[in-house]
């Protein structure tokens, strides 16, 4: 069989690096070309775009609209000279649903894995996804009964962090380049972004004062400016960690997170954690007005529950994250509460391995098409 892979992303190379090695345990005598980046290639993926050169798109559109329009132009070419049996979209919404309405108007299958999350926000999508996708493969529990309630062809496959996670081992030197002499160790994750970095380092100096015996660990990442990490270096009671995320959460006693994949992280780590987020008041309201869940963290949304403690906009302040540290820290029964609503998580999501579960049901659909 022949497979096209399109990802536009880090995490979308990541799990179809995943991916391709899976089709490849399955089907020996396959075929692979795609975009992606080095986990797809070290796959076995004949790369034909690296998804770095991609990052522009969605910011500064008009500005790019006509390297955007050629790399359109580029992908349909090469995908109808490779005429794959699938085409398979991984997550990056915005280029792929386009790709994939004019894969189907040229008769193309595709399977799309993990799913624009139109049950947050622009739940238009979902009258394309149905007309232009096949078959979904999505991550998260609840997608299932959502998508197929929209007549769409949809199955869960497991979520790929918690293979992730299962496979990690963590590095057994670790714990020895942590400092001594603190009670307890605080995860720190602050995201990727500027704005949000620079927001957790504001409050999180006004609350490391009053935590003198507990060390804050930042999660930092050496793809991000390191300069952004220079907020941290006035806080005493706090060290930068690059590229160490896992590893910090196999150490800590409880975790701030900003709001994103790294709660369910945190959760599947099993480490109590307090979920924040904020933007500026103009985004804030514009993005109110149009996403419509209850909460914000996965844990939460797949839990259906306010599992985790959630400070959005003016509740992220240093005296809110005291108050919830505290509890986290020190009062027993609110830090076993929070572990054993981790522990329906992990049943809700289940022991699946993602990956090769999307790559057993890509074939199957391939053939029933036959």
């Amino acid at each position: 069989m022949k497979y096209f892979i399109i990802a536009g992303e880090k995490s979308g190379d990541l799990h179809g690096g995943n991916l391709a090695k899976e089709l490849k345990a399955q089907d020996a005598s396959c075929v692979m070309q795609g975009w992606g980046g080095s986990e797809m290639q070290s796959a076995g993926v004949n790369l034909l775009q690296d998804y770095s050169e991609l990052a522009f798109m969605g910011l500064d559109f008009l500005k790019s609209f006509g390297r955007i329009r050629r790399l359109f132009i580029d992908c349909k070419k090469q995908i109808l000279s490779f005429a794959p049996d699938v085409l398979i979209l991984i997550d990056y919404s915005g280029f792929n649903l386009r790709i994939a309405k004019w894969a189907k108007k040229n008769n193309i299958k595709v399977v799309y894995y993990i799913a624009p999350k139109t049950w947050a926000w622009n739940a238009s999508r979902n009258k394309s996804i149905k007309k232009f996708v096949d078959r979904l493969l999505v991550i998260l529990p609840f997608e299932e009964a959502y998508f197929q309630q929209h007549g769409i062809d949809t199955l869960y496959v497991g979520n790929p962090l918690v293979e992730r996670i299962n496979a990690f081992v963590p590095d057994t030197s670790f714990k020895s380049t942590i400092p001594e002499g603190y009670d307890y160790v605080v995860a720190l994750l602050p995201g990727s972004r500027k704005k949000e970095i620079e927001r957790v380092s504001e409050e999180l100096k006004k609350v490391a004062r009053q935590f003198k015996h507990t060390l804050f660990v930042v999660a930092a990442i050496s793809e991000v400016d390191q300069a952004l990490y220079n907020c941290f270096e006035c806080i005493p009671n706090s060290i930068l960690v690059f590229d160490k995320t896992y590893d910090i959460l196999s150490v800590a006693d409880a975790a701030i997170v900003t709001s994103g994949t790294a709660t369910l992280e945190t959760a599947l780590f099993h480490v109590p954690q307090i979920v924040v987020y904020k933007a500026d008041k103009l985004t804030y309201f514009i993005g109110s007005n149009m996403v419509k869940i209850k909460h914000i963290s996965l844990v939460n949304l797949i839990l259906d529950d306010f599992a985790v403690p959630e400070l959005i906009q003016d509740e992220f302040n240093s005296g809110m994250i005291k108050s919830h540290l505290k509890e986290l820290l020190f009062d027993t029964k609110k830090k076993e509460k929070q572990l054993d609503n981790y522990n329906k998580l992990k049943l809700i999501l289940g022991e699946r391995m993602a990956s090769k579960s999307a790559a057993v049901s890509v074939l199957e659909f391939l053939k029933t098409e036959q």
